[in-house]
This record gives structure tokens, C-alpha cells and sequence, in this order.
């Protein structure tokens, strides 16, 4: 078991990770996309060969000593299950990383931008995992939320922009992601990326203030209903139990919940019944199933972001206000 060489490689695996970041959330390079699949790419492979080092695996192939394993055959090796959230989406993004380089242009960027950013957040998770290994001492924590441009086209104007053998790559792309995506509720897969827009009349309840201009020739319109719950919330309850820890833990935050325990069930429900989370269709949407008045609900990402920001607040208390809260009801 060579330490001295594992440790440089999670070395090197961070400055890569660091690099990944820096080149994407950097406005001014038009590479970003190619970048940043190169870079992460590379510091998944540093990272997971250091793993099986100190596992005693030889990351060497047999029949040539001097080459290392693949990123493809590491990730075989440390992550066994082929489906596997976390496996499939690092499995695309190195598959982007492989054949696509020719032919990525900025439309891909909306298709990918959700993987990318579950991506970063699984290296974090990892990385701590394996190696205890906070990544937010290497760079802010602010740095690990991607900074996107999103500019999602439909089939026939991705047809309309680009060539035909560009269009159909990016479109067979589009439509494999979508189908993950719609299937697969794991945060470990895919994480939203989106900008919603509320009006209020609350100025307190607004987090940017905007002004009306009926001479405008440019036209809005408020929508009030929700138009595809599918696109917005595809977390199940126990996806976002999951998404809720995992977050906790790459945010290295102490967090004590009920009778010690993790974020669990119980937590969980404690919250949505004390905000009545599952009231507000900005966390929660009720999927009808058939004519038996049975119902589940199906969560968005921002009733992940709302509740840890909560528990951030006092993370070795919160619960026990909760609890107190609740029986003063």
C-alpha cells in the first residue's frame, strides 16, 4: 500500500476539482463546457485510484505495468452497482468527456448543467468518504454551486441552430438525460437547476424588487398554476431525506437530530408539519393515482435547500425546538 502515493493523487484530484470549478464559473470562458468535463473527469480518476490504493487494489493493468487503470474501470471497480446514481451520472459525464468534445457547443450546457452539478456535489461527498477530506477547506462553499447559463431549446430549434449531425447528437443527448432525469428522483443523479420568479405583494417576502411598466413593449404574464410538476419536483420523500444528509455531510455540518440520529423520517416530518411544507406547491405537489382517492407527493429541490438552511440556523438544537414548538400547539 503506497500512502505517499495515494496522498498525492487526492492532492492532485483536488487542484482538479479546484480547476473544474474555476474554468466553469468563470464568465469569460467560452470552454467552460469542455473544461470542466476534462477536469472533473480528471479528479474522479485521481481520487478513486487513491481509494483502491489504500484498499491494497493495484490500479496498474496487468499486461502493462506502466499504464494505470481507466476512469471507466475505476468507477467499475469502487462503485459495483451499474445503476447506481451516482455511477450513471459520472458514467455520462465521462461519456461526454470521450465522444462529444468535437461537437459540444453552448445549447449542451442546459442539458447538462443538472448532472454537472449533482457531479460536483458527489465529489465532495466522496472525497470526504473515502479520504476525510473537507473539500470547502480547499475552496468556498459558494464555489461548489455552479454558475449556469441556461438556455434550454426545444428539438426543432436545436434543429433550426445547428447542423444536422450536431443537432442529432445533442438532441439523442437531450432525450437520454430526460429520460434518467424523469425516472431517477436521486440527487446523486441530477439536481435542478432553475430560477423561479414569485410575485408578492409582501416587499419583506421578495428577494429582489421589480417594477411594472405598462408602456414596456416587452409583455409578461403571472402564472399562477404550477405547468409541469415533472420538471420541478421529482424527489420522492425518502430522495429527499437522502439529498437532506448528504448535504449536511459535504457542508460538515454538526447536525443532531432526533435522539441523536441522522436526518431520518421522523425529522423530516417534523418539519413539513411545523411549515406545512407539504401546503406550499414551491416544495410539494400531490400526484393523484387513479380513483380511490389515493394520493403521494412528489418534492423539488428547494424544500432540500429550505429545510438545511433551517437546520443551519442552530444544527444541534433545531430539532429540539421543533419538538417543543410542536407540543405547544
Amino acid at each position: 500500500m503506497d500512502y505517499n502515493l495515494s496522498e498525492k493523487l487526492v492532492e492532485k484530484g483536488i487542484e482538479a476539482f479546484v480547476m473544474g470549478l474555476e474554468v466553469y464559473n468563470k464568465p469569460t470562458i467560452k470552454y467552460r463546457i469542455e473544461g470542466f468535463s476534462f477536469f472533473i473527469c480528471n479528479a474522479w480518476e485521481l481520487m478513486l485510484k487513491a481509494k483502491l490504493l489504500n484498499d491494497g487494489v493495484d490500479i496498474y493493468y496487468k499486461d502493462s505495468p506502466s499504464r494505470t487503470l481507466s476512469l471507466e474501470k475505476v468507477v467499475s471497480l469502487v462503485y459495483t452497482d451499474k445503476k447506481q446514481p451516482l455511477r450513471v451520472n459520472l458514467e455520462k459525464i465521462i461519456g461526454l468527456r470521450n465522444t462529444s468534445t468535437h461537437f459540444i457547443t453552448e445549447d449542451y450546457e442546459s442539458v447538462y448543467a443538472p448532472f454537472f452539478q449533482a457531479c460536483v456535489r458527489n465529489f465532495s461527498e466522496q472525497i470526504r468518504r473515502f479520504h476525510s477530506v473537507d473539500i470547502t477547506s480547499h475552496i468556498s462553499q459558494n464555489f461548489l454551486t455552479l454558475s449556469v447559463n441556461m438556455n434550454t431549446l426545444t428539438n426543432d430549434e436545436i434543429r433550426a441552430k445547428l447542423s444536422p449531425e450536431m443537432a442529432e447528437k445533442l438532441i439523442n443527448s437531450k432525450n437520454d438525460l430526460d429520460f434518467l432525469a424523469g425516472n431517477t428522483g436521486s440527487n446523486a443523479l441530477y439536481i435542478p437547476v432553475y430560477t423561479q420568479f414569485l410575485i408578492t405583494k409582501n416587499p419583506n417576502n421578495a428577494d429582489i424588487k421589480v417594477a411594472i411598466d405598462n408602456k414596456s413593449p416587452n409583455k409578461i404574464r403571472a402564472v399562477k398554476e404550477l405547468k409541469n410538476p415533472n420538471d420541478t419536483h421529482r424527489l420522492s420523500f425518502n430522495n429527499v431525506i437522502q439529498a437532506i444528509n448528504a448535504r449536511l455531510k459535504s457542508e460538515n455540518i454538526d447536525f443532531v437530530g432526533h435522539n441523536g440520529k441522522e436526518f431520518n423520517q421522523y425529522t423530516l416530518q417534523l418539519f413539513m408539519n411545523y411549515y406545512n411544507l407539504k401546503d406550499d406547491e414551491k416544495f410539494a405537489f400531490k400526484v393523484e393515482l387513479g380513483s380511490n382517492s389515493n394520493h403521494q407527493y412528489k418534492y423539488s429541490q428547494q424544500i432540500v435547500e429550505f429545510i438545511v438552511e433551517q437546520i443551519k440556523i442552530d444544527p444541534q438544537r433545531v430539532i429540539d425546538k421543533l419538538k417543543r414548538a410542536k407540543e405547544k400547539r
